[in-house]
């Protein structure tokens, strides 16, 4: 697994706490780094905190694209997940698309339900596709 993979299971492992406990991810983010658990790789901070500054935009995005679904209905690892791989698609100038929607996929795989994948494929490649209109 690459480093980057890592920073990306890690940073959904805070927002997928920050979810849980109702609490901001940076806060999540903040007590693991006090708590001398914080990551190691600086891109799981950077996930963290691009994904909690711009959270009500890529809410928007994905309640406008998943559709059927609320973000409330949706499994907590799916949308968290579906937060990382929007951050990365529309504001990560350094991550190919293509790259954020596998990994995204990755991680649902590995971790959420035998739907996922096919969910979360969806609902990325059209926020991929719009992207344009979207930032």
């Amino acid at each position: 697994m690459s480093a980057r993979s890592k920073a990306r299971k890690r940073a959904l492992d805070v927002l997928f706490a920050s979810d849980v406990r109702g609490e901001s991810a940076t806060t999540a983010l903040e007590t693991a780094i006090a708590d001398g658990e914080g990551p190691t790789n600086d891109y799981t901070a950077v996930l963290v905190r691009g994904v909690e500054e711009h959270r009500g935009h890529i809410d928007e995005v994905l309640a406008q694209y998943a559709e059927g679904w609320t973000l409330q209905r949706m499994p907590a690892v799916d949308r968290n997940v579906l937060r990382l791989g929007v951050w990365e698609l529309l504001y990560a100038e350094d991550v190919p698309d293509s790259v954020a929607i596998s990994e995204a996929m990755a991680l649902v795989t590995d971790l959420s339900t035998d739907e996922s994948p096919q969910f979360v494929n969806g609902v990325l490649g059209a926020v991929q596709r719009n992207k344009a209109s979207l930032v």
